[in-house]
């Protein structure tokens, strides 16, 4: 089965989170070239108004927008509210981001905002689609996990227990919802070439283009349990993989802090 047949099975809508950058925009993107119509979200509504007219006259697909901060719960609902009449197929979380530092130096209502985006807004978001997927007998869920997901990791300590929270989430639900008819993947990417670096305090070296996390992504959705796109996340997961938890809270430490401008 080709990657267009096996993403069109969930349609005809997707639902893209953090679709204004980086890997949620990579998502929205190729999710219309395989002819799925998109409803996408993200904070900035002029962004996403000119993504959408791009998608709609590239790919020929329908696009609805909605501009709303996952970090509030009245919006996270507004977004479940503004889909009712779709019939959407396929959820794709990938609004999210970081911050690094010492844990101490970091305002706690940054890292209370960042807990909400990364978790309770994806819980929310997956726990009513999935809602919505049983009835159809048929879904997918995109969650967004990270290499740092697999152990504690300095400097974003926060950062990194949020993502194994998703990845966690991830693991079960995918048991759980497959009688469902409903497919759940969770991607665990490296390093990745976006506007997440700026905002998360970091200076990243060899990086993996959003476009190639998303392929891959999407070809491994209903084949895999977690997918490590690009080279570097396969690579560093491998040899982690070999070492005791505290070895791997030893390195990815030492990395975070090479990464980190507070460190």
């Amino acid at each position: 089965m080709g990657n267009e047949s096996q993403l069109r099975k969930y349609g005809p809508w997707a639902l893209v989170t953090g679709a204004s950058d980086g890997i949620g925009r990579a998502m929205a993107v190729e999710l219309a070239q395989n002819g799925l119509n998109l409803v996408l979200v993200a904070r900035r509504q002029a962004v996403l108004e000119s993504l959408a007219e791009e998608l709609e006259q590239g790919s020929g697909v329908l696009v609805r927008v909605i501009a709303a901060d996952l970090s509030l719960a009245s919006e996270v609902d507004r977004v479940c509210m503004e889909t009712k009449d779709l019939d959407v197929g396929l959820l794709v979380a990938a609004a999210g981001y970081g911050l690094g530092g010492k844990f101490q130096q970091t305002p706690l209502a940054n890292d209370l905002d960042m807990l909400d985006v990364n978790c309770r807004a994806v819980l929310s978001l997956t726990k009513i689609f999935a809602e919505r997927f049983a009835k159809r007998r048929a879904g997918g869920i995109v969650l967004m996990s990270s290499i740092v997901a697999f152990q504690g990791v300095a400097l974003a300590s926060n950062y990194a227990a949020t993502k194994a929270y998703i990845q966690t989430l991830a693991e079960g639900l995918r048991t759980e919802l497959a009688p469902l008819g409903i497919d759940v993947l969770s991607c665990a990417p490296g390093p990745v070439r976006s506007g997440f670096a700026a905002r998360a305090g970091m200076q990243l070296g060899r990086t993996v283009d959003p476009r190639t996390v998303a392929r891959q992504a999407l070809r491994a959705l209903g084949r895999q349990t977690t997918v490590f796109p690009g080279l570097l996340s396969k690579v560093l997961v491998g040899s982690l993989s070999l070492l005791p938890r505290q070895g791997r809270i030893a390195i990815m430490g030492r990395i975070m802090m090479g990464m980190t401008r507070q460190g």
